[in-house]
């Protein structure tokens, strides 16, 4: 099966079938600032001051509190990542990471692991993430999809106790076809556990997700 638009194949999965695992992974089509989880990634700029795209449209959805908090921080290095409020957001927090420019595999892999291991440190059980680098920063679409499932199912056969679930948000048709084309591949299904696929809102609008935030507290401002 190809994927539309792309030349992926459905090939032979890369990692054997693990329900512990599954249960901890969705793919969906939504706004990432809708979604109701502990801590959303935003893929944002070394300044970490907004722009455009998904960075520019968490900022808007959070409000001027987050600008300010950002401004404290002193941006942040291509594959780095650091957190703050999520303020008007229903995310509890965001985990700001600065994807590479252009094809760089390890960049971009420690970006995912920098963010996850944020949640690990602020005890964050639920984390979407959006599709680093594809935008302007010109990384190309299934090139970063494979990078980012890979990634996210390696630290999982190691860390998968310590989170309930890992969303990777899409938002253009042509990212969900990736994704679910791909998904096989890193998260083989044994019927009838499998990894969700969701497309759409729920019937608040607030994402596919309940309200599953833990009880951490916000941060300090």
């Amino acid at each position: 099966m190809k994927a539309k638009g792309s030349e992926t194949m459905c090939v032979d999965p890369l990692f054997p079938v693990n329900d512990h695992i599954n249960q901890r992974i969705i793919v969906t089509k939504a706004d990432i600032t809708t979604v109701y989880v502990d801590a959303i990634v935003n893929a944002a700029k070394t300044s970490l001051l907004g722009g455009g795209g998904v960075d520019g449209a968490i900022h808007v959805a959070a409000g001027k509190d987050l600008y300010r908090e950002c401004a404290q921080l002193g941006g942040c290095a291509t594959g780095q990542a650091k957190i703050t409020s999520g303020y008007r957001l229903p995310a509890r927090h965001v985990i700001h990471t600065v994807g590479p420019r252009g094809e760089r595999e390890q960049e971009l892999r420690r970006c995912y692991n920098a963010c996850l291991q944020l949640c690990l440190a602020y005890k964050l059980r639920t984390v979407a993430f959006p599709c680093i680098s594809t935008g302007t920063f010109g990384y190309p679409a299934e090139a970063a999809a494979k990078v980012a499932l890979l990634t996210v199912r390696q630290w999982l056969e190691e860390h998968w106790r310590e989170v309930d679930c890992i969303m990777f948000c899409t938002f253009l048709d042509s990212d969900w076809e990736l994704y679910t084309s791909l998904m096989p591949q890193y998260f083989p299904l044994d019927l009838p556990s499998a990894p969700k696929v969701v497309s759409g809102l729920n019937p608040q609008g607030l994402g596919p997700l309940a309200d599953t935030r833990s009880t951490a507290p916000k941060l300090a401002n």
